[in-house]
């Protein structure tokens, strides 16, 4: 009974994130905590149930997944969030046989640094639309300008008061903090409809939708996943320094990393977003010494649950749109700030030529919205960023006494 107490715990404290991405993408809260909650169980499987860990949706794939479903519809960007799966457990079958030391070659801070700030910028100016009750592109007022330049002020300080100035398990939870501050003030200004909760039923499957396979939203996808790949070995040091086990080794970084993409795979499958390891349950780990994997069993359980209730996701698909804007701003923002902070912890060097080429030219494809295509097939953002960077770092000559390799206690958690 303890333990799945505490796993309900764990849940509310990636609750905030977890459904954040499904409200911001347009796909279905309840089919992210349906795929979280499966995804999160496979991944038990594959590790051993060793590692004190919850997957859930990857902010890394925000960007992507926004304009996969714009470009070729939510079945097909599914077919591309899969093909990402495939490209974690192929990397776990290449760290098993060369080690670690390949990932490490391949996507150096230079590469990594530069990747994760474009995920993050790129996505800036649909923060601030959404911020000011517009939909992301712009194109329409959703909600009164002034309204929702308060509601999304309040999302945003309340988070930023809770990040900065919380303690303890309240310092855990700053996105439901913003969401709540957000939604109190939203039901002021009178811009929540409960309709959509009137007529949803108490207890229904979620929509599933199932993947099709489009060869450009695929190509499109795989790239993303070099970020996500890279900071999972971080995620594994970071939760290993928590419990004092060394999950590198036992039950090994080519398994972890695997059910990464199993349990991607598996949400993807069903329309839920990718999944990824969450930092702030390895904050609430360290907080409440539940260093028992029993206890994220439980969580997976109590978020299929959830999933199953079907006015909750009615609910969850109330909250606003300056809400979301609000906390987003904060979200994008920290993103960028995480690839910055890869690139100064590494001292990574842009005064040498080599460098400041590769970081340079990453920044203004992924930002300046560079696409590269031939007949129906196209790169663009986030993917033709990352493949450009890594090309670059292995072509461009290096400097002498220049070195490969990455700090990974240095990398961060940004989903």
């Amino acid at each position: 009974m303890k333990n799945a107490i505490q796993g309900a715990q764990m849940l509310f404290v990636a609750f905030g994130a977890l459904v954040l991405v499904p409200l911001l993408t347009g796909l279905d809260p309840n089919v992210a905590l349906f795929g979280a909650g499966i995804g999160t169980l496979l991944f038990q499987i594959i590790t051993r149930r060793s590692v004190p860990i919850f997957l859930a949706s990857s902010f890394a794939f925000i960007a992507p997944i926004m304009y996969g479903v714009q470009a070729w519809g939510i079945a097909a960007t599914m077919g591309g969030l899969m093909a990402a799966g495939i490209v974690y457990v192929l990397l776990g079958a290449i760290i098993k046989v060369r080690g670690v030391g390949i990932v490490h070659k391949l996507l150096p801070p230079v590469v990594v640094g530069p990747v994760i700030m474009v995920i993050g910028l790129g996505l800036a100016p649909t923060a601030v639309n959404m911020a000011l009750g517009r939909t992301g592109d712009g194109s329409v007022q959703l909600v009164d300008a002034q309204a929702a330049l308060w509601i999304s002020a309040i999302s945003l300080l309340v988070t930023v008061g809770m990040s900065v100035f919380a303690r303890g398990f309240l310092k855990l939870i700053p996105i439901c903090a913003g969401i709540a501050a957000g939604y109190s003030t939203s039901l002021y200004f009178g811009v929540v409809s409960f309709a959509p909760v009137q007529q949803a039923a108490w207890f229904a499957l979620p929509n599933f939708t199932f993947p099709e396979f489009n060869i450009n939203a695929i190509l499109f996808m795989i790239p993303v996943a070099i970020a996500p790949a890279v900071e999972h070995v971080g995620d594994m040091l970071a939760i290993s320094n928590v419990t004092g086990k060394d999950y590198l080794k036992k039950p090994g970084l080519h398994r972890t990393i695997a059910g990464d993409g199993i349990a991607t795979m598996a949400a993807s499958f069903v329309g839920a977003p990718p999944n990824t390891t969450y930092s702030e349950v390895t904050g609430a780990v360290m907080l409440t010494k539940a260093f028992n994997p029993v206890i994220m069993t439980w969580a997976a359980v109590t978020a299929i649950i959830l999933a199953l209730v079907g006015k909750l996701g009615a609910l969850l698909q109330t909250i606003p749109i300056p809400v979301m804007g609000g906390i987003m701003i904060l979200l994008f923002g920290s993103i960028a700030t995480v690839g910055l902070n890869t690139l100064i912890k590494n001292q990574v060097d842009l005064h040498k030529s080599r460098n400041l080429v590769i970081v340079a030219v990453t920044l203004v494809f992924g930002i300046g919205g560079m696409a590269f295509g031939i007949g129906d097939f196209s790169l663009q953002g986030v993917s033709l960023c990352g493949i450009v960077a890594i090309i670059l770092n292995l072509i461009l000559p290096h400097d002498l006494g220049e070195s490969h390799v990455v700090d990974n206690t240095q990398i961060e958690e940004h989903r």
